[in-house]
């Protein structure tokens, strides 16, 4: 639980910037303002830190009541033919009410995320995974390979609390746990053993991970490569951490959605789920998916239980129509197929949204800024700073309370939407 104590410091508070969710940190809350004082680190602190600048609601730049805002968003609703609620930065209950949302006006609804998501919602979808917990990784990992992703770029302490832990449930000696890094050099040394152990680091290009990744696979299941070299990499080398895949007790094999970024990422994926599925048929190895970040996890969750589907979901014919080209929503946009968009991005003050010719609505965090001003622009509290909730980690089996840590006066996102909602 969060204690405040006298002098507006709260302990043990969780992040909900950052994907592993760090729930160790130490804020100080002077009125409006925030301040990380221990365990911060680049994604969180920022987060915490940035200053709130809008209070009121705005209509074509001119400041109105919430009320005022709530009923011309509602009038712009009644008018659409063709509304998308994206950017979807929020928490649980900011999601369930966006959902809602989008089945009474009929609307589509996609997260800024989608792209990166659905390079592992597709695999889900196709052939399935096998995936692991952070609590697990923490607790059992003895051999982490690391695919074509910079760990520390966008969970800075992951090293430190997932993999060099002081301790683990079972005994284990941490410092002998190995690291690997497979097409993309750490930008810093935070997954270095507490010994002083640098990770390996076998380097590729992005565009030979497909190729390599295969090669990779076909050493762990004993085939004969002829080849010499894959990618720029000797294949000896791929075989030798085929064979520590192999032999490990409890592997793990990790990536990003959103750094591997090529073309048809799925595919290379793919391979990956396909492989940790015949490394179990003799140990144990698990994928695990890093993301997480400003609610992209949650609002998958959500719509995955409100409509059976994951995000780009339509309500356009009354019933949840899922369809991952047709509903992106940025293709939408560029078609011109949406009158207005309405957009949510409460954690990050550069989550605006995308340039369109849509009627635009934000729903945004106190201090963003604009190319162009939105119709509508309605400052809402952070999840975990200005009002409780709920988000989930990127490992999508623990969801999250969030402590509310100061009184800034800013409706959260689930109170303005639902307010929409009713003023239908």
């Amino acid at each position: 639980m969060t204690d405040k104590q006298s002098d507006g410091i709260f302990y043990d508070v969780v992040s909900p910037f950052c994907g592993i969710a760090s729930d160790d940190l130490v804020v100080q809350v002077d009125g409006n303002t925030v301040t990380v004082k221990e365990n911060g680190d680049s994604v969180t602190t920022p987060g915490f830190e940035t200053p709130i600048t809008d209070l009121s609601p705005r209509i074509n730049g001119q400041e109105v009541s919430l009320e005022q805002a709530v009923k011309h968003i509602a009038g712009l609703l009644n008018n659409s033919k063709q509304p998308l609620i994206g950017g979807m930065g929020t928490d649980l209950n900011g999601a369930r009410a966006a959902m809602a949302l989008a089945d009474h006006s009929r609307a589509t609804v996609d997260s800024q995320f989608s792209d990166a998501a659905f390079r592992n919602i597709l695999v889900l979808q196709d052939t399935g995974y096998m995936t692991t917990t952070l609590t697990e990784v923490r607790n059992r990992v003895d051999f982490l390979l690391v695919v074509g992703t910079d760990i520390e770029l966008t969970f800075p302490r992951f090293f430190e609390r997932m993999v060099w832990p002081k301790e683990s449930m079972f005994g284990q000696d941490i410092d002998s746990r190995e690291v690997v890094f497979l097409g993309k050099k750490p930008s810093g040394n935070a997954s270095t053993s507490p010994s002083g152990r640098a990770a390996q680091v076998i380097e590729c290009s992005e565009a030979d991970l497909p190729e390599v990744i295969s090669v990779l696979r076909a050493l762990v299941k004993g085939k004969n490569v002829q080849a010499e070299s894959v990618g720029g990499i000797p294949v000896s080398e791929l075989a030798v951490i085929a064979d520590k895949l192999n032999q490990a007790k409890y592997g793990v094999i990790s990536w990003s959605g959103t750094q591997l970024s090529h073309a048809h990422a799925e595919v290379t994926i793919q391979n990956i789920c396909e492989m940790i599925k015949e490394i179990n048929n003799t140990t144990r190895c698990n994928g695990l998916l890093l993301g997480g970040k400003e609610g992209d996890t949650t609002v998958n969750a959500v719509s995955a239980w409100q409509s059976g589907y994951p995000m780009r979901t339509a309500f356009s014919r009354n019933v949840p129509d899922y369809d991952p080209y047709l509903n992106r929503g940025q293709r939408m946009l560029d078609d011109g197929e949406v009158d207005l968009l309405i957009w949510v991005s409460s954690f990050n003050t550069a989550g605006t949204p995308p340039k369109t010719d849509a009627t635009t609505v934000v729903l945004g965090r106190s201090g963003m800024t604009f190319e162009q001003e939105p119709e509508v622009f309605i400052p809402v509290g952070v999840p975990g700073i200005d009002h409780a909730g709920r988000t989930f980690r990127c490992d999508s089996v623990v969801s999250v309370p969030l402590k509310k840590l100061r009184d800034s006066g800013l409706p959260s996102t689930f109170d303005v939407l639902t307010a929409v909602e009713q003023a239908l």
